[in-house]
Protein backbone atom coordinates (compact mmCIF):
# COMPACT_ATOMS: atom_id res chain seq x y z
CA UNK A 1 0.00 0.00 0.00
CA UNK A 2 2.57 2.79 1.19
CA UNK A 3 5.69 1.54 -1.33
CA UNK A 4 5.48 0.46 -5.07
CA UNK A 5 7.14 -3.21 -6.41
CA UNK A 6 10.62 -1.32 -5.86
CA UNK A 7 10.61 -0.98 -2.64
CA UNK A 8 10.00 3.43 -3.06
CA UNK A 9 7.46 4.92 -1.18
CA UNK A 10 4.83 5.82 -3.34
CA UNK A 11 5.02 9.24 -4.89
CA UNK A 12 0.84 9.49 -3.82
CA UNK A 13 2.02 9.33 0.26
CA UNK A 14 5.29 11.47 -0.60
CA UNK A 15 2.78 14.11 -2.24
CA UNK A 16 0.03 14.10 0.68
CA UNK A 17 3.00 14.43 3.80
CA UNK A 18 5.00 17.97 2.00
CA UNK A 19 1.13 19.19 1.07
CA UNK A 20 -0.07 18.24 4.63
CA UNK A 21 3.76 20.04 5.84
CA UNK A 22 3.36 22.25 3.80
CA UNK A 23 0.10 24.03 4.93
CA UNK A 24 1.26 23.40 8.53
CA UNK A 25 4.73 25.39 7.82
CA UNK A 26 3.04 28.18 6.04
CA UNK A 27 0.74 28.74 8.72
CA UNK A 28 3.48 28.52 11.43
CA UNK A 29 5.57 31.39 9.14
CA UNK A 30 2.71 33.76 9.08
CA UNK A 31 2.08 34.18 12.58
CA UNK A 32 4.71 36.51 13.39
CA UNK A 33 2.77 38.74 11.16
CA UNK A 34 -0.58 38.14 12.19
CA UNK A 35 0.66 39.18 16.01
CA UNK A 36 1.80 42.05 14.80
CA UNK A 37 -1.34 42.82 13.18
CA UNK A 38 -3.09 42.03 15.97
CA UNK A 39 -1.10 44.63 18.26
CA UNK A 40 -0.91 47.01 15.51
CA UNK A 41 -4.88 46.86 15.10
CA UNK A 42 -6.06 46.63 18.89
CA UNK A 43 -8.15 47.45 20.58
CA UNK A 44 -10.79 45.79 17.33
CA UNK A 45 -13.49 47.86 16.14
CA UNK A 46 -16.80 46.93 15.11
CA UNK A 47 -19.84 45.87 17.01
CA UNK A 48 -18.90 42.05 16.65
CA UNK A 49 -15.25 42.98 18.42
CA UNK A 50 -13.38 40.72 16.35
CA UNK A 51 -10.37 41.31 14.03
CA UNK A 52 -11.08 41.29 10.24
CA UNK A 53 -8.17 40.57 9.41
CA UNK A 54 -8.29 40.38 5.60
CA UNK A 55 -9.58 43.72 5.60
CA UNK A 56 -7.20 45.10 8.14
CA UNK A 57 -4.17 43.87 5.79
CA UNK A 58 -5.66 46.11 3.21
CA UNK A 59 -4.25 48.76 5.16
CA UNK A 60 -1.04 47.36 5.99
CA UNK A 61 1.12 46.81 2.91
CA UNK A 62 4.03 45.48 5.17
CA UNK A 63 2.14 43.66 7.27
CA UNK A 64 0.39 41.47 4.83
CA UNK A 65 3.92 41.53 3.11
CA UNK A 66 4.95 39.60 6.14
CA UNK A 67 1.81 37.31 6.99
CA UNK A 68 1.32 36.39 2.96
CA UNK A 69 4.94 36.77 1.93
CA UNK A 70 6.09 34.99 4.96
CA UNK A 71 3.45 31.53 4.88
CA UNK A 72 4.77 31.56 1.00
CA UNK A 73 8.86 31.57 2.19
CA UNK A 74 7.61 29.22 4.71
CA UNK A 75 6.23 26.74 1.65
CA UNK A 76 9.77 27.27 0.20
CA UNK A 77 11.46 26.11 3.06
CA UNK A 78 9.72 23.17 3.60
CA UNK A 79 9.85 21.98 0.45
CA UNK A 80 13.46 22.29 0.05
CA UNK A 81 13.82 20.67 2.81
CA UNK A 82 11.50 17.64 2.27
CA UNK A 83 13.06 17.85 -1.41
CA UNK A 84 16.81 17.51 0.04
CA UNK A 85 16.05 14.96 2.96
CA UNK A 86 13.42 13.14 1.88
CA UNK A 87 13.19 12.46 -1.76
CA UNK A 88 17.26 12.87 -1.63
CA UNK A 89 17.39 14.95 -4.44
CA UNK A 90 19.22 18.15 -5.15
CA UNK A 91 18.01 22.12 -6.54
CA UNK A 92 19.02 20.98 -10.18
CA UNK A 93 17.21 17.84 -10.02
CA UNK A 94 13.95 20.30 -8.67
CA UNK A 95 14.13 21.97 -11.44
CA UNK A 96 16.35 25.02 -10.84
CA UNK A 97 18.66 24.56 -13.94
CA UNK A 98 18.99 26.22 -17.35
CA UNK A 99 18.69 29.38 -19.34
CA UNK A 100 17.91 33.04 -17.60
CA UNK A 101 16.02 33.26 -20.87
CA UNK A 102 13.92 31.05 -19.66
CA UNK A 103 12.67 33.83 -16.43
CA UNK A 104 12.97 36.57 -19.22
CA UNK A 105 10.67 35.23 -21.81
CA UNK A 106 8.29 33.61 -18.69
CA UNK A 107 7.95 36.99 -17.72
CA UNK A 108 7.12 38.78 -21.15
CA UNK A 109 4.56 36.39 -21.76
CA UNK A 110 2.74 36.37 -18.80
CA UNK A 111 2.59 40.23 -18.75
CA UNK A 112 1.79 40.16 -22.74
CA UNK A 113 -1.31 38.21 -21.67
CA UNK A 114 -2.75 40.27 -19.18
CA UNK A 115 -2.45 42.90 -21.53
CA UNK A 116 -4.15 41.42 -24.49
CA UNK A 117 -6.76 40.44 -21.99
CA UNK A 118 -7.09 44.16 -20.85
CA UNK A 119 -7.61 45.40 -24.31
CA UNK A 120 -10.03 43.21 -25.66
CA UNK A 121 -11.78 43.80 -22.37
CA UNK A 122 -11.20 47.58 -22.75
CA UNK A 123 -12.22 47.44 -26.77
CA UNK A 124 -15.15 46.15 -26.15
CA UNK A 125 -17.04 48.07 -23.05
CA UNK A 126 -16.49 45.18 -19.97
CA UNK A 127 -14.15 47.41 -18.42
CA UNK A 128 -12.98 51.19 -17.80
CA UNK A 129 -10.47 52.98 -15.54
CA UNK A 130 -10.75 54.77 -12.72
CA UNK A 131 -7.89 56.77 -13.28
CA UNK A 132 -6.25 57.42 -16.59
CA UNK A 133 -3.37 56.20 -18.22
CA UNK A 134 -1.81 59.85 -17.18
CA UNK A 135 -2.55 59.19 -13.79
CA UNK A 136 -1.28 56.39 -11.94
CA UNK A 137 -1.45 55.45 -8.33
CA UNK A 138 1.43 54.05 -6.78
CA UNK A 139 1.64 52.74 -3.23
CA UNK A 140 3.40 50.89 -0.97
CA UNK A 141 1.34 47.53 -2.38
CA UNK A 142 2.96 48.10 -6.15
CA UNK A 143 6.34 47.55 -4.08
CA UNK A 144 5.39 44.99 -1.30
CA UNK A 145 3.02 42.96 -3.66
CA UNK A 146 6.05 42.61 -6.66
CA UNK A 147 7.75 40.83 -3.88
CA UNK A 148 5.19 38.53 -2.64
CA UNK A 149 4.14 37.22 -6.16
CA UNK A 150 7.96 36.88 -7.10
CA UNK A 151 7.77 34.64 -3.73
CA UNK A 152 4.37 33.21 -4.98
CA UNK A 153 5.78 32.54 -8.21
CA UNK A 154 8.82 30.58 -6.98
CA UNK A 155 7.41 28.72 -4.54
CA UNK A 156 3.80 27.26 -6.56
CA UNK A 157 6.40 26.28 -9.48
CA UNK A 158 8.77 24.65 -6.76
CA UNK A 159 6.25 22.82 -5.02
CA UNK A 160 3.25 21.85 -7.66
CA UNK A 161 5.74 21.65 -11.07
CA UNK A 162 9.25 20.71 -9.62
CA UNK A 163 8.38 18.29 -5.96
CA UNK A 164 4.86 17.01 -7.52
CA UNK A 165 5.74 16.29 -10.83
CA UNK A 166 10.00 14.92 -10.24
CA UNK A 167 8.50 12.89 -7.49
CA UNK A 168 5.68 11.28 -9.60
CA UNK A 169 8.35 11.11 -12.57
CA UNK A 170 10.90 9.67 -10.34
CA UNK A 171 8.08 6.68 -9.50
CA UNK A 172 8.14 6.25 -13.21
CA UNK A 173 4.54 7.65 -14.13
CA UNK A 174 2.99 8.01 -17.29
CA UNK A 175 3.57 11.62 -18.31
CA UNK A 176 0.30 12.50 -19.15
CA UNK A 177 -0.93 11.53 -15.51
CA UNK A 178 2.01 13.62 -14.31
CA UNK A 179 0.54 16.70 -15.95
CA UNK A 180 -3.32 16.39 -15.12
CA UNK A 181 -2.44 15.30 -11.75
CA UNK A 182 -0.06 17.98 -10.87
CA UNK A 183 -2.89 20.52 -11.75
CA UNK A 184 -5.41 19.20 -10.20
CA UNK A 185 -3.48 19.80 -7.01
CA UNK A 186 -2.77 23.11 -8.21
CA UNK A 187 -5.79 24.14 -8.42
CA UNK A 188 -7.60 21.94 -5.53
CA UNK A 189 -5.19 24.47 -3.61
CA UNK A 190 -7.27 27.22 -5.02
CA UNK A 191 -10.78 25.80 -4.02
CA UNK A 192 -11.11 27.78 -0.95
CA UNK A 193 -10.00 31.32 -2.27
CA UNK A 194 -12.63 34.15 -2.16
CA UNK A 195 -15.18 34.32 -4.72
CA UNK A 196 -14.24 31.22 -6.38
CA UNK A 197 -15.95 30.16 -9.38
CA UNK A 198 -16.00 26.55 -11.62
CA UNK A 199 -14.71 28.30 -14.71
CA UNK A 200 -11.85 30.39 -12.36
CA UNK A 201 -10.96 26.54 -10.97
CA UNK A 202 -10.95 25.12 -14.39
CA UNK A 203 -8.92 27.64 -15.58
CA UNK A 204 -6.36 26.94 -12.83
CA UNK A 205 -6.09 23.66 -13.76
CA UNK A 206 -5.45 24.20 -17.75
CA UNK A 207 -2.70 27.19 -16.51
CA UNK A 208 -1.23 24.13 -14.59
CA UNK A 209 -1.26 22.15 -17.38
CA UNK A 210 0.93 24.82 -19.21
CA UNK A 211 3.06 25.17 -16.10
CA UNK A 212 3.77 21.27 -16.81
CA UNK A 213 3.99 21.41 -20.46
CA UNK A 214 6.71 24.95 -20.09
CA UNK A 215 8.62 23.03 -17.12
CA UNK A 216 9.10 19.93 -19.62
CA UNK A 217 9.75 21.32 -22.83
CA UNK A 218 12.79 23.63 -20.97
CA UNK A 219 13.58 21.25 -18.38
CA UNK A 220 13.33 23.91 -16.05
CA UNK A 221 11.08 25.89 -13.91
CA UNK A 222 12.35 29.61 -14.74
CA UNK A 223 9.90 29.74 -17.14
CA UNK A 224 6.62 29.08 -15.88
CA UNK A 225 7.67 30.30 -12.49
CA UNK A 226 8.64 33.74 -14.93
CA UNK A 227 5.10 33.82 -16.48
CA UNK A 228 3.36 32.97 -13.18
CA UNK A 229 5.16 35.95 -11.33
CA UNK A 230 3.86 38.79 -14.15
CA UNK A 231 0.89 37.12 -15.00
CA UNK A 232 -0.49 37.86 -11.17
CA UNK A 233 1.16 40.82 -10.74
CA UNK A 234 -0.16 43.04 -13.85
CA UNK A 235 -3.06 41.74 -12.82
CA UNK A 236 -3.63 42.26 -9.47
CA UNK A 237 -0.86 45.67 -9.33
CA UNK A 238 -0.98 46.89 -12.38
CA UNK A 239 -4.45 46.84 -14.11
CA UNK A 240 -6.63 46.19 -10.25
CA UNK A 241 -8.31 43.24 -10.91
CA UNK A 242 -8.59 40.72 -8.53
CA UNK A 243 -6.07 37.85 -7.99
CA UNK A 244 -7.88 34.76 -7.80
CA UNK A 245 -10.35 36.16 -5.38
CA UNK A 246 -8.19 38.21 -3.67
CA UNK A 247 -8.19 41.80 -3.59
CA UNK A 248 -6.18 44.15 -5.68
CA UNK A 249 -4.27 46.91 -5.15
CA UNK A 250 -3.44 48.48 -9.17
CA UNK A 251 -1.71 50.83 -10.53
CA UNK A 252 -4.70 51.59 -12.63
CA UNK A 253 -8.64 50.68 -10.87
CA UNK A 254 -11.08 49.32 -13.09
CA UNK A 255 -14.81 48.76 -13.20
CA UNK A 256 -15.81 45.80 -14.38
CA UNK A 257 -19.40 45.89 -16.32
CA UNK A 258 -22.06 44.02 -14.18
CA UNK A 259 -23.45 40.89 -16.21
CA UNK A 260 -20.65 39.27 -18.32
CA UNK A 261 -19.02 37.14 -15.90
CA UNK A 262 -17.90 34.59 -17.69
CA UNK A 263 -15.75 36.57 -19.88
CA UNK A 264 -14.03 38.86 -17.70
CA UNK A 265 -14.00 36.65 -14.36
CA UNK A 266 -15.94 38.83 -12.20
CA UNK A 267 -15.36 39.27 -8.58
CA UNK A 268 -12.88 35.88 -9.32
CA UNK A 269 -10.67 37.85 -11.06
CA UNK A 270 -9.51 37.06 -14.94
CA UNK A 271 -8.75 33.74 -14.23
CA UNK A 272 -12.77 33.11 -14.43
CA UNK A 273 -13.34 34.41 -17.85
CA UNK A 274 -12.80 32.60 -21.08
CA UNK A 275 -10.48 35.23 -22.14
CA UNK A 276 -8.11 34.03 -20.00
CA UNK A 277 -9.19 30.54 -20.93
CA UNK A 278 -7.81 31.48 -24.52
CA UNK A 279 -4.32 33.47 -23.29
CA UNK A 280 -3.41 30.05 -21.50
CA UNK A 281 -4.50 28.08 -24.40
CA UNK A 282 -2.41 30.59 -26.74
CA UNK A 283 0.80 29.96 -24.19
CA UNK A 284 1.07 26.34 -24.90
CA UNK A 285 1.60 27.33 -28.52
CA UNK A 286 4.36 30.43 -27.58
CA UNK A 287 5.94 27.65 -25.68
CA UNK A 288 6.00 25.54 -28.68
CA UNK A 289 7.54 28.12 -30.89
CA UNK A 290 10.29 28.98 -27.95
CA UNK A 291 11.43 25.64 -27.06
CA UNK A 292 12.24 25.10 -31.05
CA UNK A 293 13.68 28.49 -31.25
CA UNK A 294 16.48 27.46 -28.16
CA UNK A 295 16.28 23.73 -28.57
Amino acid sequence: MFKNPFGQIRAGWLILLAFVAMLIVQQLFSLPGILLLISTEAPFNGESGYLDIQTALDTHPWISLLVQGGGTAGGIVITLLLWRFLNKGSLKELGFRGSMKDLWFGLFLGALSIIVIFIILMATANISLINSFSNPHFSMFTVTFLLMFILVGIFEEMFFRGYVMSTMANRGNNKWVIYVASALIFSIAHGANPNVSILGLVNIALVGILFAYMFNATNSLWLPIGYHITWNYFQGNVFGFAVSGTAPNGIYNVEIAEGHDWLTGGAFGLEGGLLATLLILTGFIATRFYAKWTD
